[in-house]
């Protein structure tokens, strides 16, 4: 498993979906506060972003797609559309330029990303809209990275744990690596956050996450 947190090995913590209602109740009312006034200060820059998304190319500047949540319940995570609208239909034309291994499918200059969509994916921007899912209790501020239902076909059983606890917009993904991890190391950075899970490590890893982002590491 991958050691990517910072000072001293962390030992197995009660996961956010152990019988603790206290810690569980303490995380949501920080991912609800905080979300609430992340939504109200980004609001009218998300208009703006809509805004200029619909301007380059027709179509709803909000993208749903299907992910798996809490116990492998199915949500529609929300992000602004980066790429042109029929995206998905032209995948299998770029399968041969596919940089990642299966089930991911990553291409770092993909044809499919607009001029404003490349540049909200370097800022990640494009995940605010999650904010939203957040406040409707689909995800957390931290936690794993929510996966699309076909990725964990040929996962180990094992990893289901992953999804004892909720998905998140931030988490060890975006500190060690984010677009450049393959599958199995963002699955055992998933497994790391279960088993060390406390509120401390969550408020460790906004911070470290936020720096990421500003700094550009890891996206495109």
């Amino acid at each position: 498993m991958l050691n990517v947190l910072a000072g001293p090995q962390l030992h197995a913590a009660e996961s956010p979906a152990s019988p603790f209602p206290a810690r569980l109740v303490l995380k949501r009312v920080f991912d609800v506060v905080v979300t609430a006034l992340a939504l109200l200060v980004a609001l009218p820059l998300l208009l703006i972003l809509m805004a200029a998304i619909c301007l380059e190319s027709p179509g709803n500047p909000i993208y749903v797609q299907e992910r798996l949540g809490l116990n492998g319940k199915r949500f529609g995570m929300l992000k602004l559309r980066s790429m042109v609208p029929d995206a998905e239909q032209h995948q299998a034309e770029l399968e041969h330029l596919n940089e990642a291994l299966p089930p991911l499918f990553k291409v770092r200059n993909d044809p499919r990303v607009t001029k404003v969509g490349r540049i909200l994916r370097i800022t990640s921007l494009d995940e605010l809209p999650q904010l939203i899912n957040v406040l409707k209790g689909e995800m957390s501020i931290v936690g794993p990275r929510p996966r699309r239902p076909h990725e964990f076909a040929i996962a180990d059983p094992q990893v289901t744990r992953r999804l004892t606890v909720k998905p998140g917009l931030a988490g060890l993904w975006q500190v060690s690596g984010r677009a450049t991890l393959n599958f199995d190391e963002a699955l055992a950075l998933d497994l790391q956050y279960v088993e060390n899970w406390s509120f401390w490590l969550d408020l460790k890893l906004i911070a470290r996450t936020l720096w990421v982002v500003l700094t550009f590491h890891g996206a495109y």
